[in-house]
């Protein structure tokens, strides 16, 4: 399993890109930089798209992808709440109505698959199970095993809280939200993300009820809090001794 990330900040520069990342160059995982971050020949190689939940930095390119990518028909698998949110993006008034034979291409190019958490899709040697997790609009993270078994868990947007998710899942890499320091700890609390204290506290309950501690990687960070965030996860790190590391625009990882 290779996993690109393409986008793995909650704001938007020249210099960083919106959640999104890839697997095998045709499974994404949230659209916050599909079309601006891949080339049109590797756009049309995405078959699949999984999204977390609605908020607009997580679903953000899907109709520019769906607009470069006509000829065959992309299928995006998320909650039915969040596919009305993807809806009114190609609703045939703000961009044209892609999931809809009516559209003026004459056929559908996005197929919308609602799916139930918990229940595991099939797809291409990949099992992809969506588990609730602790932020708005019914948000969920991903459990994808390879069919080599392969094992990750994508957490999305999320606060505390997570001990039943922990308990459904056994991930060899976690990729989790840090959005702000510790000295935001408030604001994290309020928005339903995490900080590196929170995360070493769900850490800790995660090792409790599995036994052991995956391999670590924070996503979501705010640009301008990187270098408060990322000493603090350091000292995570060495007080866990696990390794935390931080996603990047561009890196690539091999499972």
């Amino acid at each position: 399993m290779k996993i690109r990330f393409l986008g793995t900040h909650n704001s938007e520069s020249t210099s960083t890109r919106l959640v999104s990342f890839v697997i095998d160059e045709q499974l994404a995982i949230d659209a916050g930089s599909l079309s601006s971050e891949l080339t049109f020949a590797e756009q049309t190689q995405i078959k699949w798209i999984f999204i977390s939940h609605g908020h607009y930095d997580h679903i953000t390119t899907i109709p520019t992808l769906a607009f470069n990518n006509i000829k065959q028909l992309t299928k995006i698998y998320s909650t039915a709440r969040t596919l009305e949110f993807i809806s009114r993006l190609m609703d045939g008034v703000v961009y044209p109505e892609f999931t809809s034979d009516d559209s003026y291409l004459g056929k559908a190019t996005i197929q919308l698959v609602p799916i139930e958490p918990y229940v595991t899709q099939q797809i291409d040697g990949y099992e992809i199970t969506a588990v609730p997790v602790n932020h708005p609009l019914q948000a969920v993270g991903f459990e994808i095993i390879s069919a080599k078994d392969s094992r990750l868990f994508y957490s999305g947007d999320t606060g505390t809280g997570l001990r039943n998710v922990w308990e459904k899942i056994s991930p060899q890499v976690l990729i989790i939200d840090v959005t702000f320091p510790n000295r935001l700890k408030n604001m994290a609390e309020d928005a339903n993300h995490l900080c590196p204290e929170m995360l070493m506290e769900e850490l800790i309950s995660f090792n409790r009820i599995k036994g052991y501690l995956p391999k670590v990687i924070t996503i979501h960070m705010s640009p301008q809090l990187e270098a408060e965030i990322t000493e603090e996860l350091s000292e995570v790190s060495r007080r866990l001794e696990v390794p935390i590391s931080i996603a990047r625009e561009g890196q690539e990882i091999n499972l």
